[in-house]
């Protein structure tokens, strides 16, 4: 993708070339990435099922009976939007998919029906919660339920700010918001500045730590492990919060996160296997972080084997783009290019040692995937993998050529590339790899087709890459970013571009938003692994290159979510 970015650069070695050419001595770059933050922590976790393990499922179904006669047996809508929103937050929603689409279905017909009581329709919070909940779910309610909130120039009104609950409410609910909802632009902006005016009053309060969290990271572009982990919390210190729930959702999130390390550390041992850090060291070794990156793309026991698969090709793609931006010599890419179009063993014998090991890893990989789709009569399905793989590699070599050129291509030439070195369209094609029946040859079709949610994902990667990562990748003489592009062309300056790529990259949202609206082209499902990955470039590099420089931020993610437990206590 720019999967990555440098942050400084080293002396540059001489390598010996074994087989461009035996006589030759190249020249190359490098970029010093830090080595791996975890060493062999994952390969510890035990792969076998323990009793324990047993026993917690038990109680967890226990307790999921429960939780699912709560849901059902809920009369008041005020009371359905609070628990269908509890769980949704805590992370325990995929347990109750037709539960819940049940009774957002009767919240949807009460409230065209007008038939809620009048409390709650005149209740910040609850008509924002619903708002918030029934686009979610893809229901096309519109924004004009809010006019009631706003005085007559059509501004919301001063008295909102006392109500510091239904604030946190509608700025949650503007994230939600497409074009042309002028009302929710005015609502995000009027709900940011009160909120954080009330914060110095509320030190008391829990709710203050709810609002700084969500001034952060609001809940529509948040990761669902990561954000249930913290909601969690929040939900424990509601003196109102329901104990079957909030236990429920612990055993969930501990048995989950056992079910993700056995995962993982299969994943980390067929990454020692193929001792990249040693072979390959001017490649980042970051599989630990692809995982952590696949997780926010699905995180549910029945998508394993889509996780295992997207994550390896993940993990390659990241080596690739190293090959292509640091190292190669543009002789050798011209080879490695070819390679990957042929896709043949047979490709081995033209590459230099060091792509050679890539090469056979990236066969094994997608040999492995044809394998278990073999099982399930659809090896189709890697046709369609492998061909966005040949497409990404294409366009990486475009860009290496405009690098070893010195070549700044205008900002629409640049933009045609980078939206496919973005990498994007290749893994939102590979996620649908192993995803079961729900995936057809058209969902295939539809994903190449370059759709809508799909071009504004990609420029949401694009652009928030790029902005966070142009200065040091400069320093390592990478190509040039869309920041230099836009500069040049339209003689502007680096305040001014960020600015402009910040805008695009909010209607890049809204795009993504009015995709998942009802109809939809593809089933929900689908448009979430899209929807999920732009999730993930948005946590990754808002501020930073979190997957480059990853023993910050994305260290404490990753030790959140996979590595310590919940307390049951």
């Amino acid at each position: 993708m720019e999967l990555v970015n440098a942050n400084s650069t080293v002396p540059v070695p001489i390598i010996k070339n074994s087989k461009v050419s035996d006589d030759q001595v190249t020249q190359r770059r490098s970029a010093n990435y830090h080595p791996s933050i975890w060493g062999y922590h994952f390969l510890s976790y035990d792969s076998d099922v323990t009793a324990a393990d047993v026993k917690m499922e038990q109680q967890l179904e226990q307790l999921k009976e429960k939780v699912r006669n709560m849901l059902m047996a809920a009369d008041k809508p005020s009371r359905k939007l609070n628990l269908v929103d509890a769980v949704q937050r805590l992370g325990v929603a995929y347990h109750f998919q037709t539960e819940i689409a049940a009774v957002l279905q009767h919240l949807y017909k009460t409230y065209r029906q007008h038939a809620f009581e009048k409390a709650d329709a005149e209740d910040l919070y609850y008509v924002a919660l619903l708002f918030r909940l029934l686009r979610q779910e893809g229901y096309p309610v519109c924004c004009d339920m809010f006019n009631k909130f706003t005085d007559n120039r059509g501004k919301f009104q001063e008295s909102l700010t006392n109500d510091v609950q239904g604030m946190l409410s509608l700025y949650e609910a503007t994230h939600l918001r497409v074009h042309g909802e002028g009302l929710l632009e005015e609502a995000l902006d009027f709900t940011t500045t009160h909120l954080n005016s009330a914060l110095p009053n509320l030190s008391n309060n829990p709710i203050a730590a709810q609002i700084v969290h969500a001034l952060d990271q609001p809940i529509h572009l948040g990761l669902t492990r990561l954000e249930s982990r913290h909601y969690i919390s929040f939900y424990e210190q509601d003196d109102s919060h329901n104990k079957v729930l909030l236990d429920f959702a612990k055993l969930d999130f501990n048995l989950l996160q056992k079910l993700h390390q056995r995962e993982l550390s299969e994943i980390a041992r067929w990454w020692k296997d193929l001792d990249f850090s040693r072979k390959l060291p001017f490649a980042r070794d970051k599989v630990i972080e692809c995982y952590f990156w696949i997780l926010g793309v699905y995180f549910e026991p029945q998508y394993f084997l889509a996780r295992r698969i997207l994550t390896k090709v993940i993990a390659l793609t990241s080596i690739i783009d190293d090959i292509y931006d640091v190292y190669g010599t543009l002789e050798e890419l011209v080879l490695f290019n070819d390679a990957i179009q042929r896709w043949e063993i047979t490709a081995l014998d033209q590459l230099p040692d060091y792509m050679k090991l890539c090469y056979q890893a990236l066969l094994d990989a997608y040999n492995m995937m044809d394998e278990e789709m073999a099982k399930e009569g659809k090896s189709y399905c890697v046709d369609y993998a492998k061909s966005a793989m040949k497409d990404l590699v294409r366009a990486y070599f475009e860009e290496a050529k405009w690098g070893h050129e010195g070549y700044v291509p205008s900002m629409e030439e640049y933009m045609r590339v980078a939206l496919v070195t973005g990498a994007y369209k290749m893994l939102a094609t590979t996620s649908f790899v192993g995803m079961g029946d729900l995936v057809t040859k058209e969902a295939f079709e539809w994903v190449l087709s370059d759709p809508l949610i799909l071009e504004a994902a990609s420029v949401i990667c694009r652009l928030m890459d790029d902005m966070v990562g142009h200065k040091f990748e400069q320093e390592r003489g990478h190509v040039v970013s869309a920041v230099e592009c836009y500069m040049k062309q339209h003689g502007a300056t680096e305040e001014e571009v960020l600015l402009e790529f910040q805008k695009r990259v909010t209607n890049a949202w809204k795009d993504m938003n009015a995709e998942c609206l009802r109809p939809t082209a593809v089933p929900m499902p689908l448009l979430s692994r899209i929807l999920n990955l732009a999730r993930v470039i948005n946590l990754l590099y808002t501020g930073e290159d979190g997957y480059t420089n990853s023993g910050k931020k994305v260290k404490k993610f990753v030790i959140s979510v996979l590595v310590d437990s919940v307390p049951m206590n």
